[in-house]
């Protein structure tokens, strides 16, 4: 045996190197998912009941109440689910607000056809949600913004102001949903400026990448 393969001159072995699990791709049909779909077929059952006896019917109003109460849930239970168990998709990202914006927009305008709410209120918010809706798209390719706290707020706002004008309370207690729905409205316009400023940048950053 030659002297340059013992000793100190031995070439070193190869460091062994770390076998990586492959990435595991989450289903696009997993429970969160499912629950944010649930959300969506909600609506027209929430809207049916919404409408019954001209829409004053007590008991059908209370109805129409529960069903928004759980399908808005839903909402709460299904984002958890999936920072949970690791569940988050592009599909859930893009899903979850379009249902939160047709269970909020079905409230509103049902309301306002029935004379509960100003069509002010109806039009300037769903403005705004379906503007966001349309940034969405728009900025698709180069990526998903999230929702961020203030429009998790606003979604909160606009949930607890409906749920008061869907029951069938006393007069005095219109004073206490109009102060809520105040808040949302006003929520509702900074966050949707927030979000235009939010897709502006990230469209050009997207252009920049390309054109780099």
């Amino acid at each position: 045996m030659s002297p340059a393969a013992t000793g100190d001159d031995a070439p070193a072995a190869e460091p062994t190197r770390p076998v990586l699990p492959e990435p595991t791709q989450v289903p696009v049909l997993n429970i969160a998912n499912l629950l944010t779909l649930s959300r969506l077929a909600l609506v027209p059952v929430f809207l049916a009941a919404l409408f019954v006896g001209d829409g004053h019917d007590t008991t059908w109003r209370l109805i129409a109440t529960a069903v928004f109460g759980i399908a808005s849930v839903t909402d709460h239970v299904d984002g958890w689910l999936a920072r949970k168990h690791g569940l988050i998709t592009d599909f859930g990202k893009i899903a979850d607000p379009i249902a939160d914006k047709a269970l909020t927009g079905a409230a509103l305008v049902g309301l306002s056809v029935l004379g509960d709410l100003p069509w002010w209120v109806t039009l300037v918010i769903a403005a705004r949600e379906i503007g966001v809706t349309l940034l969405r798209f728009w900025v698709i390719r180069q990526g998903v913004i999230p929702a961020s706290p203030g429009g998790k707020l606003k979604t909160l706002t606009q949930i607890l102001a409906i749920t008061l004008f869907l029951l069938p309370l006393p007069a005095g207690w219109l004073t206490v949903a109009w102060a809520i729905m105040g808040v949302a409205i006003g929520l509702t316009v900074v966050t949707g400026v927030d979000y235009v400023v939010r897709a502006v940048r990230l469209r050009a950053l997207g252009k920049r990448a390309v054109g780099s």
